[in-house]
């Protein structure tokens, strides 16, 4: 039997991956999604928050149980079932373009925050982002893992104080407040948001990193603690994540939403950022463009690791340097930002396009987690296999849902 010390020692010991896969719900995608819905449509979509939030919190769970079951991240189990080299590879290409996706928001993000705090031209300021995020990544290769894990939540924690502190300003309507929890959409752009709501909330790529950490961080310390104490402990760990992108989350939308604007074509973080400083001071506005910036580094930081536990889970033959991965994903920031689009409108398509990539990871995380065989004693009930399937299927139609809307 553990005597107190130890056991509180392994718990404190096991919190910390569902903290740092849960930076992927607070990445600058979740920042323009959340502060355009706030600003165009007041507290309307405030449901769709909740309710992404408590998904999240299953599909992150449910991540967490695979890593702790059997050892393996989602992606590893998946190369070794894809036993066609094309199907790994088909499943690869898809797994990457949503990293590069998540990475494009997350490099524009701090391209602003640079842009907002030092004036710095939008591509010098994606470059530096892509340069110190890599320090960071580097750091985790070099096996300081917990050392990387303490950057990454000293970033979360500065991300949530900088954002929330920015509502203090403002005082929100309770009622106003309260009707934005009733389920309902006005008009096609109101899909489109919520679609980005999702795919800002539910994000595929913290699947495949959640796993993996779950892998790591269980395997090397959890020796000797029953798999239902480690259980419980991982939902603490994802109560806590969730808890924390939630809170930043909703905030950002009722700034959004006590801020509004009149000119729907306005660039809406620097708009939200103006109104700030005017309403609160150079101090509260500086803490939200820092904020901004800690949620780009930490995320984008995580996101590259993303594709790393991909790429190697897959099985894909050749190995890629981690500069050359890099790569991979800050030339499209890089073009997109050439192109002068506004950084919002990119920041909240590219969650839309995120959304599309969540099916090709929750099928299978439910799948794979309902196999008796595979998860033993820790394999999913009734009702969590049908409430997966359910979400899987309710987010797979809305997405063809929006692409009709769209193409109609």
């Amino acid at each position: 039997m553990a005597t107190k010390t130890s056991t509180r020692s392994g718990f404190l010991g096991l919190i910390g991956p569902a903290v740092v896969a849960g930076v992927a719900y607070l990445d600058p995608g979740n920042v323009a999604t959340n502060l355009t819905a706030g600003t165009h449509y007041g507290y309307l979509l405030l449901w769709v928050l909740v309710i992404a939030n408590l998904v999240a919190w299953l599909v992150q769970f449910l991540a967490a149980k695979l890593g702790l079951a059997t050892n393996k991240s989602l992606s590893r189990i998946m190369g070794e079932r894809l036993r066609s080299p094309a199907g790994r590879f088909l499943y690869w290409f898809q797994a990457q373009l949503v990293t590069i996706a998540t990475d494009l928001a997350e490099l524009i993000g701090g391209a602003v925050a640079l842009n907002l705090l030092f004036g710095w031209p939008l591509l010098a300021g994606c470059i530096t982002t892509a340069i110190v995020s890599t320090g960071f990544l580097y750091l985790q290769a070099n096996g300081s893992g917990r050392s990387f894990e303490y950057l990454i939540f000293g970033m979360i924690v500065l991300t949530g104080f900088g954002f929330i502190s920015a509502i203090t300003s403002w005082t929100p309507i309770a009622t106003d407040f309260l009707g934005g929890l009733t389920p309902r959409l006005v008009n096609e752009e109101s899909a489109v948001i919520a679609l980005g709501i999702l795919g800002a909330t539910i994000m595929p790529h913290a699947v495949y990193v959640h796993s993996a950490l779950s892998r790591d961080r269980l395997g090397s310390i959890a020796a000797g603690l029953d798999n239902q104490r480690l259980v419980r402990i991982i939902k603490w760990d994802v109560s806590l994540a969730m808890a924390i992108a939630g809170a930043v989350n909703i905030a950002l939308l009722v700034l959004g939403a006590v801020i509004g604007i009149s000119n729907k074509n306005a660039d809406v973080i620097s708009k939200v950022m103006d109104e700030i400083f005017h309403n609160g001071g150079a101090t509260f506005a500086t803490l939200f463009a820092l904020a901004l910036l800690a949620s780009s580094l930490a995320s984008t930081s995580v996101g590259t690791y993303a594709g790393e536990v991909i790429f190697d889970g897959l099985r894909i033959k050749r190995s890629v340097p981690l500069v050359i991965r890099r790569l991979v994903t800050l030339v499209p920031a890089l073009i997109v930002l050439s192109l002068g689009i506004g950084v919002t409108d990119v920041l909240v398509l590219s969650q839309v396009f995120l959304s599309f990539g969540i099916p090709f990871a929750l099928y299978p995380l439910i799948r794979l987690t309902s196999d008796s065989n595979l998860m033993g004693n820790l394999v999913n009930g009734w009702f969590t296999r049908i409430l997966g399937y359910v979400v899987a299927t309710g987010l797979s139609v809305l997405n063809l849902w929006t692409l009709f809307l769209l193409w109609s």
